[in-house]
């Protein structure tokens, strides 16, 4: 048997080759995503089976709203990237209101979460997000930990939005 400092380096690499898998690193954010909504009070119910364009059904009281969990965990360009897309047989569609909801995606190496209201993937399905700069306010910085946005019916949503960007 080899010294533990050995088997500590090689637990390390296993780790970090998990780590690389984007199923597991998707499924540790749905994870994070159901611990932090059921925190933040909303009622959230898992689809059976992974058919569904969304990961989630999330009750905020008033509604049931459908939930795209997306993780992030790597900087390109000075930005964590994902996409607001998802596969169709070979090839890729951008998601739209009639597939969901809500897009959050989850910077995992900070736990920073984008909450965008769909409409907000619109115009670029490659989201872009820089929670670790402040001198610039990019597209998307609006959305950092906007759960306010999934708690308001549509009109007060607009009104939380707008007192969001104010403070920025």
């Amino acid at each position: 048997m080899g010294h533990p400092k050995d088997f500590r380096s090689s637990d390390k690499s296993v780790r970090a080759a998990r780590f690389r898998n984007t199923k597991r690193a998707g499924e540790r954010s749905e994870a994070a995503f159901l611990y932090k909504a059921a925190e933040l009070g909303f009622g959230v119910a898992k689809p059976w089976g992974d058919s569904e364009r969304y990961d989630f059904i999330v009750d905020n009281g008033r509604r049931l709203l459908r939930v795209q969990v997306k993780a992030t965990d790597c900087l390109r360009a000075q930005a964590y990237e994902t996409r607001a897309t998802y596969t169709v047989g070979k090839g890729r569609a951008v998601y739209s209101r009639r597939d969901i909801d809500f897009l959050v995606a989850h910077v995992v190496p900070l736990d920073v979460w984008y909450v965008l209201p769909i409409e907000a993937c619109a115009p670029a399905p490659m989201l872009r997000f820089y929670p670790h700069r402040e001198a610039k306010q990019m597209r998307l910085e609006k959305y950092k930990e906007a759960w306010v946005l999934m708690r308001e019916n549509p009109r007060a949503a607009k009104t939380a939005l707008r007192s969001v960007q104010g403070r920025l």
